[in-house]
């Protein structure tokens, strides 16, 4: 075979390092990014806040102001000293000698001394400007740590103190017992520990804070709620008849059965419901504290005038320049490792800077378009909600859809109904009878809007919320419908039903 030299023309994309950033960058979050630029601003000494660049311009103006007050200073001084030199002799003669006892000074005691204690570190003044709320708030609590409080302050002995701690290890963040009690009977190094023993530690650890905890299951966290009842209760005993002996026909919402295993009628059942309503099936969950987690919106959108307008977050990120002063260091025809250190950097600096402005339009771009799409959610609710999805802005926008996938995750609208994320918007569709197309969030709508409407004696099944919708014109199957339900938290017909 022959080898050959040939040239050939083609068109191939080439994924350089500034492309690659550009994309890094533009599937960011605000918290990324805040961190990605950061990191950028340690690295490249080129780079440089807005902030800063005002900072050492205030400093510079304030030194000018203080070297021209120093001069006019040094003048005032000379004329003060011939004045003194005239004055000198007139002291000195007879002046002295009649110097009161208490000379008068041109300061308070409070100007040297505090009149109040100062504030502790953890009682700063909320007029402050420079306090931050957030460094001041207590760490979060845990149902372990608050157990372990009470268990301190409840006197056991040794061995049950031992078994105690056990007991609440295995207790979740619900408040529930999730172990066994011959798993902890086998934990347990002392050979002489009997079931007994820890069944009885485990009913004192029940009598803690909040009501219900340590119990095993929900039927236990309930009849400990009821016998640590704050006030009495004229369906009391008949609640617990029912929690105790027919929690199954408690849990099937069986109403007929309920009145003839009790012998009872509507209005007595109506007040064991409330009673029951007023327990709390999670008792863990009114200590267990969580670090809430704040979502910084990257866009602003707002009504003025009647029209819909969308605004980039000035605050999600700092804006960056170029730092002058050592770009004016560089000088071009040198080729020394100094030189060529700060060409590298700012060469950087400007792909960075570039690279977020393209992130920053893009994002602006896509909001806009989105906006513009949903300008009936906007104006009316979820139910105007149009079906979406990426490829129309990916067309409209003359983008690729890859692209539109980065830029709508984990990015966040703060809208007149709330901060949204993106990828909220865009929803698949399902077909009207008039040929038009429903976005899913409409009809979730829809379905939320007729279960809170209907009747609590005679809830909405799957199979009527589906023909209800088809009477309004959309078609949706029934198994559509329950997993629309589902997934708004709606429980089913059987257990919605409430006794008028």
């Amino acid at each position: 075979m022959k080898q050959t030299l040939q040239l050939r023309l083609g068109q191939h994309l080439t994924m350089t390092p500034q492309l690659q950033q550009a994309i890094r960058l533009l599937q960011l979050s605000t918290l990324d990014l805040k961190h990605e630029i950061q990191e950028a601003l340690d690295s490249n000494l080129m780079l440089e806040t807005e902030e800063e660049n005002s900072a050492r311009e205030e400093a510079s103006r304030n030194e000018q102001q203080s070297a021209i007050e120093r001069l006019n200073g040094d003048s005032l001084k000379a004329d003060k000293a011939t004045s003194n030199d005239l004055n000198n002799e007139k002291e000195v003669n007879g002046e002295a000698n009649s110097i009161p006892e208490e000379l008068p000074v041109d300061s308070g005691w409070d100007d040297v001394y505090d009149s109040t204690l100062p504030p502790s570190s953890g009682m700063a003044s909320r007029d402050a400007g420079d306090s931050d709320y957030l460094a001041q708030r207590r760490s979060a609590r845990t149902l372990y740590d608050y157990l372990t409080w009470q268990l301190n302050l409840t006197p056991f002995s040794d061995l049950d103190r031992e078994i105690a701690v056990s007991i609440i290890d295995g207790i979740d963040e619900d408040g529930y017992l999730r172990m066994e009690l011959n798993e902890i009977l086998d934990s347990m190094a002392a050979d002489e520990v009997e079931l007994d023993e820890i069944e009885a530690v485990l009913h004192r650890i029940q009598q803690f804070d909040p009501p219900g905890v340590g119990a095993r299951d929900l039927q236990e966290c309930l009849l400990i709620q009821l016998r640590q009842f704050p006030e009495p209760h004229p369906a009391m005993e008949l609640t617990r008849r029912l929690v105790g002996d027919h929690f199954d026909l408690l849990a099937q919402q069986d109403h007929n059965q309920i009145k003839r295993k009790l012998k009872i009628d509507d209005d007595t059942l109506k007040s064991i419901n409330q009673l029951i309503r007023s327990l709390i099936p999670r008792p863990g969950s009114l200590v267990a504290e969580t670090e809430p987690q704040y979502v910084i919106p990257d866009v602003f959108v707002t009504r003025r005038d009647g029209i819909w307008h969308v605004d980039l977050n000035a605050d999600a990120a700092p804006k960056l320049r170029v730092n002058p002063e050592y770009a004016r260091l560089i000088r071009r025809a040198d080729n020394s490792d100094d030189n060529n250190y700060l060409k590298n950097h700012l060469q950087e600096a400007r792909w960075f800077i570039k690279s977020l402005m393209s992130r920053n339009e893009t994002l602006l771009r896509v909001a806009t378009k989105i906006v513009e799409l949903q300008r009936g959610f906007f104006e009316h609710g979820e139910e105007a909600m149009k079906p979406l999805v990426l490829r129309d802005i990916a067309e409209a926008l003359e983008l690729h859809e890859s692209t539109i996938s980065r830029v709508t995750t984990q990015k966040y609208m703060h809208t007149p109904r709330g901060t949204l994320e993106f990828k909220y918007f865009f929803s698949s569709h399902v077909s009207t009878a008039g040929g038009g197309e429903c976005s899913a969030t409409a009809i979730r709508a829809l379905i939320k809007k007729l279960v809170a409407a209907e009747k609590p004696n005679k809830p909405l099944s799957d199979n009527k919320l589906a023909s209800i919708l088809a009477d309004q014109g959309i078609q949706v199957a029934r198994r559509t419908v329950a997993k629309y339900r589902e997934s708004m938290a709606i429980p089913p017909s059987n257990e919605r039903k409430r006794l008028v």
